[in-house]
């Protein structure tokens, strides 16, 4: 995926991500957690499913970061706490 791709699909997931968590972040802390929530969820799906479903811009792309972006957020919040 390119790296534009990459980065308007983190935006996406990110944001959806801080609203659905409640998190607090700016425009530029939703980007960086949508692009590791990405990396994250198409290394997931790649480890489950032997595939990389990271493909680009599309619905499944942005479904994969949001549940990646997701799963960064709730791991922040423990480390956070502790």
């Amino acid at each position: 995926m390119g790296l534009i791709a990459s980065i308007v699909v983190g935006l996406i997931a990110g944001l959806l991500a801080s609203r659905i968590m409640k998190a607090k972040t700016g425009v530029l802390m939703d980007i960086i957690l949508g692009i590791v929530g990405g990396v994250l969820g198409g290394w997931l799906t790649g480890l489950f499913l032997g595939q990389n479903l990271m493909t680009g811009f599309n619905l499944t792309s942005i479904v994969v970061a949001l549940i990646g972006a997701i799963i960064v957020i709730a791991i922040y919040r423990v480390i956070k706490r502790k």
